[in-house]
This record gives C-alpha cells, structure tokens and sequence, in this order.
C-alpha cells in the first residue's frame, strides 16, 4: 500500500505524485516507497512512460532534516543507502520520465528532478537547484556529475560552492530546466512531452537513453561507498549538527 506516493496510469503514462505533506520531505520511508514504485513501473510493460509531480507549491523540498536528525547512525546509513540506490534507479529507468516541478525544489527535490529526461516547472516564486554546502551537507561527487549532465561542468561547480537556488527563468536559461509554464497547465505540457517521446521505436529511444548515461551510471555506482562514508563523516561533526539545529528550529517556529 502506497503511504507517501500516489499513481494513476492514463494511456500507458503513470502519473506518479510525490504526497507527505504540505511539503513532500523525504524520510526513510517515502525513499523505499518510490524505489519500490520504480522498481514495479520499469516491469510494467502497460506503462510506456512516468510523469513525476508534486503539489502546487512544492515539488519536493528535499530530505526531512527535521525526522534525519533524530537518527541513529545506523539508520543514517541506511537511508544514504537507499536514497542513492533510488537515484541509480531513477536515472538507469528505461523508460521516458517527466518531473512536472509544480513548485519549490531544492536540494533533493533539484536532484530526484535532475534523474529525469525532461524537466518543467511551473513559473512563479519558487526556487530550484542544490544548497547542501550551506547547510554542512557534503555534496557526494556523483551528485556533482549529475548536475553537470545537464548543466555543464563551469555552472555546476559554481553553483554547488555557493549553495545556489534559482528561479524558474534562470533554472531555464542555464538548461536545467526544459520549459516553464503556469501550473494550470503544467501536467498537460508534461504529458504533451511523454507522448512525443513514446511515439518512438522503443528499443532505439531507450537503448539510446542507456548509452548516454552509461558513464554516468558507471561513476554513480564506483563511487558509491566512498560517497557514503564521507556524507555520514561529516552529518556527524559538531559543526553541522549546530547547523542543522539552527535550522529546525527555525523550521519548527512557524
């Protein structure tokens, strides 16, 4: 039974919605829940094609620092575990994969995007893109890689250093978003873009789709343990504990 997600298939395309809350943060749970989802979508032969969406205000925003910083160390590496795992999942996927980013998207909201074909968000005052170095959050190299995919290496590295968020238009003008629309009309937009893709002969579309990220999924996985050990290194020091603190307080003040 699904708890954090919810899917609907219409003519061959999942729709899959990202649903904990108003702001879909990313615990442990809701992790497995949507590698689970994928693991069944990918051997699903009645769907050809997956929209990923949030609510109208929030895509995702991000991992739940709020629940990760109560725990323990094993659980802590756990979760890594498997939120990697899912982002090798996410971007091995065979299948075209559409994020519609209804709204603000940072840190692991930007990255479960970043896993997709195509990427469109809805205009407004929303931010997207990776701010982990100004909360004490190492960002794993792979990380690194994945955003430069899309964006170049220059941009990504810039960008990670300084914690950068952007708006829609400028997430658009660097290539790290495909469109940007108004939200009444972002699911058809998505949808429109899922139908081009499924119109091809399948084996080419995704054969082609698997050769491009080969590299890609290659460094993900070579590098994963260390990716991990250095995460969890730093998530304990005292430094970013304080920081994470400072945070949830301020977060629980509202």
């Amino acid at each position: 039974m699904s708890t954090f997600t919810k899917t609907q298939v219409t003519d061959n395309i999942c729709y899959l919605q990202l649903d904990r809350g108003k702001s879909n943060a990313m615990h442990l749970e809701m992790i497995e829940e949507l590698s689970e989802t994928f693991s069944r979508l990918a051997e699903d032969e009645s769907v050809q094609a997956v929209v990923l969406y949030g609510k109208e205000g929030f895509f995702t925003s991000g991992l739940d620092l709020i629940t990760l910083f109560q725990y323990d160390e094993a659980q802590m590496r756990t979760f890594w575990d498997k939120f990697i795992s899912l982002i090798q999942e996410m971007v091995s996927f065979r299948k075209p994969l559409i994020s519609a980013i209804t709204g603000h998207s940072p840190a692991g909201g930007c990255v479960l995007a970043l896993c997709s074909d195509y990427r469109v968000m809805s205009a407004g005052e929303y931010i997207i893109g990776l701010n982990e170095v100004p909360v004490g959050i190492i960002v794993p190299n792979s990380i690194y890689e994945l955003y430069s995919f899309w964006i170049g290496s220059g941009n990504a590295a810039r960008f990670l250093l300084e914690g950068k968020l952007l708006t829609p238009q400028e997430g658009l003008s660097v290539g790290l978003l495909d469109e940007v629309v108004d939200f009444d009309i972002i699911m058809n937009t998505a949808t429109r873009k899922a139908k081009q893709y499924m119109q091809f002969e399948r084996h080419a579309w995704q054969s082609s789709k698997q050769n491009i990220r080969k590299g890609l999924l290659q460094h993900i996985e070579a590098t994963k343990g260390a990716a991990i050990d250095q995460v969890l290194e730093q998530w304990w020091r005292p430094s970013t504990r304080s920081i994470l603190q400072t945070i949830i307080t301020n977060l629980t003040k509202k």
